[in-house]
């Protein structure tokens, strides 16, 4: 781990270049970097990327895949109402189980009443952890029954959560949220699938824009009548089961005599009409950002036309001018033999078909095998290398406040590289370690 001076790109980026030139990784030879969309690292002429590129123009910078998709997720979920005020009654009823321990041995004893067949927990969601926001919304409406019970009996204690208590019971009365939390569903769960996929680590470029239209293509078929009609069925069953209180339109506000003119302004009259526009207008928005952020960058751009190349075998000389590794001529050749023998539709296509091949034949597509790599390292998502940021936490606790940034560093070399540790021969170790000192031979003896 590194400390640079200051958090700017230009510091940043210098420290990632010292680090290269220390470890002999030759800059010649880099071919991808992703960040998050933090200004300093992804910046277009400041950023980490961009002095990088001046350096490497052929270091492709791809926006981090799982951080492209939890801002679609966030910038969808605030921009609508009926959503934004559903997620943030769940997340204030997370943090009210998570800081009473009245309320939850309460939840727990009325869900066991109930004969539940599983009592899960009530979390708040978590900005930081991507993958949770789906569960702890499932969470609150598979139990919305027991909730509402033990909401309902601390509003009537003396506990210091009974105000927090009875105003969240007169907002999951509504059936307004249920909505809200039904809507949420329906887009949060294909983007959660697409966030934990793309933070696989053997996960390509191509494939990760073949999954981002997956899922593009499954809002698109969510966005329709039916669809809407459905949720609507669902919220109105759960109100009269759970005795909610009917579905009304909020108070219109009459605009200003300005923006209408002599003409009466448009109001909803049917909690339908009211709500229909704000489920389109979040599958939409959905849909847009993630054309926007997956299709807009230079480097997906070159990427997709070296993508081109290999399923086609057209070659485009002025893309490829600048790769010193490759032949042109050499390319051209093997790669039409390549595809006529085995024709291919994705990268991952041909991956297999060349680990197929024996030493020999292999050796004969080197100009192509040389194209997949360049592809194959160009990384999609920055989450696996952020895991190590992560772990810090539980690293470095307020018992180590003494640890020296070398401990540090060792510690979380060996928690990163866990499967390489577990094969290290302990007994060797000891014996290292007792062959220091004359003093450790004769507490420990010689092993």
């Amino acid at each position: 781990m590194y400390d640079p001076p200051e958090t700017s790109g230009k510091a940043i980026a210098t420290c990632v270049l010292d680090v290269l030139l220390r470890l002999q990784l030759p800059l010649a030879m880099l071919r991808g970097q992703t960040y998050d969309g933090a200004a300093n690292m992804s910046g277009i002429y400041n950023g980490c990327q961009a002095i990088v590129r001046e350096s490497q123009p052929l270091a492709l910078f791809v926006h981090c895949g799982a951080h492209c998709v939890n801002l679609v997720a966030q910038n969808a979920c605030s921009a609508v109402p009926v959503v934004r005020d559903a997620i943030g009654v769940i997340q204030e009823l997370g943090a009210v189980f998570a800081s009473s321990i009245n309320c939850r041995t309460t939840f727990a004893r009325i869900a066991a009443d109930s004969d539940a067949a599983h009592v899960r927990k009530i979390r708040p969601l978590c900005p930081t952890r991507w993958l949770v926001r789906v569960d702890a919304i499932q969470a609150a409406m598979d139990q919305y029954e027991q909730i509402l019970d033990t909401l309902q009996e601390l509003s009537a204690s003396t506990s210091h959560v009974s105000v927090r208590a009875q105003g969240l019971y007169g907002q999951l009365q509504n059936t307004s949220l249920v909505l809200g939390l039904h809507i949420a569903l329906i887009v949060l769960k294909p983007l959660e699938l697409l966030n934990r996929k793309l933070q696989s680590r053997t996960e390509s470029v191509a494939g990760m824009l073949e999954c981002v239209q997956t899922v593009s293509n499954e809002l698109d078929s969510l966005r329709s009548d039916d669809t809407f009609n459905e949720i609507m069925e669902k919220c109105s069953s759960a109100a009269v089961e759970l005795g909610l209180k009917p579905m009304k339109l909020p108070r219109a506000r009459k605009p200003p005599a300005r923006h209408t003119g002599p003409a009466a302004a448009y109001a909803a009259t049917t909690p339908v009409e009211y709500f229909k526009p704000q489920y389109f207008e979040i599958v939409d928005l959905v849909r847009s950002e993630l054309e926007a952020r997956f299709s807009g960058s230079v480097g997906l751009q070159t990427y997709v036309k070296l993508e081109n190349i290999l399923l086609t075998g057209l070659i485009d000389k002025d893309l490829l001018v600048s790769y010193n590794e490759l032949n042109t001529d050499d390319l051209e050749v093997q790669l039409a033999m390549f595809l006529r023998v085995n024709p291919v539709n994705k990268l991952s296509e041909a991956v297999t078909v060349l680990r197929g091949m024996s030493a020999d034949v292999r050796s004969m597509f080197a100009q192509v095998e040389k194209l997949v790599r360049i592809m194959l390292v160009c990384p999609c998502s920055s989450a696996e290398a952020e895991r190590s940021f992560s772990s810090l936490r539980r690293l470095k606790t307020w018992l180590r406040s003494t640890m020296t940034q070398a401990r540090l560093n060792c510690v979380a070399v060996c928690h990163s590289h866990q499967e390489l540790l577990d094969a290290v021969d302990i007994v060797k170790v000891m014996r290292e370690f007792v062959s220091f000192s004359d003093s450790r031979s004769i507490v420990f003896g010689r092993l």
